[in-house]
């Protein structure tokens, strides 16, 4: 599991406009291959009457899945720029489809490259975008004699506290990541004098979005 990743936040939409042509830019997170064929396939078929829906997507921990179609537009114009689009931003699961009404201006090769890659581009920038970071649960067991100091730490620290569990003994639930736990095991330990029972859980991603990333 990669300890972070960006990809798109969801769904999301966006049209521009160049010389009379429309460009709709349909933007999705897409985890699988079939997922993202069925993405594209509704938008076909809610634009049904456009002139071309073209598409691609980057899917995998390691951008293994990467596919690109022009639907019609001359080979390589449209599909490859919005492609390259998701690989210079390493965007990870995600799935473009860019749909063009004509408007009766040809664009030629070196225009259709730009407008395609623009309309991605901008339709990204729209929607937005979240870093995911992978983080491990740690479930800490106080007693009751600790809380107040342990959760007043906590909440100062650059730890995330996720939840609090009052039973017999205190439970703490606390997002770390790879490279914070064992500084993080010190700490509590120290914290409680060696008197906390520390067990690491499941590994989870956390989403946060990111600011506006420029290609």
């Amino acid at each position: 599991m990669l300890p972070h990743y960006y990809t798109i936040k969801g769904y999301g939409e966006h049209e521009i406009v160049i010389q009379k042509s429309r460009f709709i830019a349909y933007i999705n997170r897409s985890t699988t291959e079939e997922a993202a064929q069925q993405f594209i396939q509704e938008i076909k078929k809610k634009n049904w009457n456009a002139t071309h829906n073209c598409s691609a997507y980057m899917i995998g921990e390691h951008n293994q899945i990467q596919k690109a179609n022009d639907d019609g537009e001359p080979s390589g114009t449209a599909g490859i720029p919005m492609l390259e689009v998701l690989k210079k931003r390493d965007l990870k699961d995600t799935v473009v489809v860019v749909t063009r009404y004509f408007g009766g201006i040809k664009l030629g090769a070196g225009g259709l490259i730009r407008a395609y890659g623009k309309a991605t581009s901008e339709g990204i920038n729209a929607t937005g975008l979240v870093e995911r970071k992978l983080v491990s649960t740690m479930h800490i067991t106080i007693d009751y004699t600790w809380l107040g100091k342990i959760e007043n730490e906590l909440r100062a620290s650059e730890y995330l506290l996720n939840d609090i569990h009052y039973l017999d003994k205190v439970e703490i639930e606390v997002y770390v990541t790879d490279h914070q736990k064992k500084p993080f095991i010190d700490w509590i330990i120290e914290l409680t004098n060696g008197q906390a029972e520390i067990v690491e859980g499941d590994k989870l991603y956390l989403e946060n979005p990111i600011a506006h990333q420029e290609e």
